[in-house]
């Protein structure tokens, strides 16, 4: 082969190598921060081997032998189940048995493929908790973003805020339990939801921007009679939550931050997604970089920013030492930097972003303890 002709050859031989490696980046970048109204991503499905009207068994594997309550979803089918029960007759060494609480739509049939997730509430407010509710327009940056308004007697409010994977009818797990403190609260959809304007790029960016519309709804609440406010956040939820405290122009109007899972380094939580999601090992690193060209993820994780210091809201976080998306250890440096403000609640067993799913009354006594001096 000629030498000029070499040359070229291994030229675009690098050029085809590079931009593979950049559809590769991209296609891994996409696929962590799809929308985030996309699946939750979970653990393997597992088989429905049998339902009665109160029991169903399921294939024994780890996530099937949670303990807790939580939503059981599959093609056409939303079903609540409740705690293992080891006493169960006909439980094999393959099965689990749970109690069925209730079948919300569809048919658990033998066979279903099936998966739990921390949402135990499809609809809205009133269908699914028959709790009144006021559909409101928040206007942001973007656009108008939706959000169910529940009026209470306190003129604190509480401001919910799902993360990734769900939409605002994961907060619908405490909002019984918020009506009951007669609090008033404002569950918000923000960019990328169903109903909410999208983003510029179509992705997540896990709350680096998203908290702007937080913003947005806070400004809403204080307009509409608010003299203060709780974050509640989950997941990147909560991360925008830890934004709006020491960036929003109304931080002094933030009474306390509540923060379930909260994504504090945003890159392992990348890595994580993609992973979760089957991008190849391989691929991670180049989801990364395309991640940051995409979105402009190039800030530091939280706790390497000036967050410890400026955060002046009590914080409380519901963390798991099990959490493989977002690692709870930023979550217990944060309250060993800060432990005038931060209490960290552990909660053993429990995945990402259903720290309530694990232990119901354990979450809602700590809560209660954290917001009664607030009101």
């Amino acid at each position: 082969m000629r030498p000029a002709t070499a040359t070229a050859a291994a030229v675009t031989t690098i050029l085809g190598a590079g931009a593979a490696a950049v559809a590769a980046g991209r296609y891994a970048s996409d696929t962590a921060l799809g929308a985030s109204s996309r699946a939750f991503p979970a653990d393997r499905r597992l088989t429905v081997h049998a339902a009665t009207a109160d029991q169903v068994t399921l294939t024994r594997s780890f996530p099937a032998l949670r303990p807790g309550t939580y939503g059981l979803v599959g093609r056409g089918v939303h079903a609540v189940v409740g705690p293992v029960l080891e006493q169960a007759p006909h439980v094999s060494a393959d099965t689990v048995v749970r109690g069925l609480e209730r079948v919300t739509s569809g048919t658990l049939r033998p066979g279903a493929r099936v998966r739990l997730t921390p949402e135990l509430h499809t609809g809205d407010p009133l269908t699914a908790l028959g709790l009144a509710y006021k559909e409101v327009e928040i206007p942001g940056e973007l656009g108008n973003l939706p959000a169910w308004y529940l009026p209470g007697a306190r003129d604190t409010w509480v401001i919910t805020v799902h993360g990734l994977g769900t939409t605002r009818e994961h907060p619908m797990n405490v909002l019984g339990f918020l009506r009951d403190q007669q609090i008033p609260v404002l569950d918000i959809a923000y960019r990328g939801d169903a109903g909410a304007p999208r983003s510029p790029d179509g992705l997540s960016h896990l709350g680096e921007s998203e908290w702007r519309d937080l913003d947005a709804a806070i400004r809403h609440a204080v307009r509409y009679g608010a003299e203060r406010v709780v974050v509640h956040g989950w997941s990147s939820g909560a991360s925008m939550a830890l934004h709006a405290a020491v960036n929003s122009a109304l931080r002094d109007r933030i009474s306390g931050l509540v923060l379930d899972s909260p994504v504090l380094d945003w890159r392992r939580t990348l890595r994580a997604l993609a992973a979760a999601r089957g991008v190849p090992a391989a691929l991670l690193p180049l989801a990364v970089r395309a991640a940051q060209g995409q979105t402009g993820l190039y800030g530091a994780p939280l706790l390497d920013t000036s967050l410890p210091t400026a955060l002046r809201a009590p914080t409380l976080i519901f963390h798991g030492p099990g959490d493989t998306l977002a690692p709870w250890q930023p979550s217990r440096e944060l309250a060993r930097r800060r432990p005038d403000l931060v209490a960290l609640h552990a909660v053993p067993e429990a995945p990402h972003a259903a720290m309530w799913n694990a232990d119901p009354a354990g979450y809602e006594e700590t809560l209660r303890r954290f917001l009664t001096p607030l009101m």
